[in-house]
């Protein structure tokens, strides 16, 4: 699916490469915000 949605964007628009790319990279910034919180978040005992 990976591999496929790269093929595809390999064919797109500048205009499609550039968003695509920049989505992958919003999804990055997510996920790391998402480990650094609940690695934050570890010490804490309710």
């Amino acid at each position: 699916m990976f591999a496929q949605l790269m093929e595809n964007v390999m064919h797109s628009t500048p205009q499609g490469f550039l968003g695509v790319s920049l989505i992958f990279i919003y999804f990055a910034i997510m996920l790391a915000a998402i480990v650094y919180r609940i690695k934050k978040g570890e010490h804490v005992h309710h």
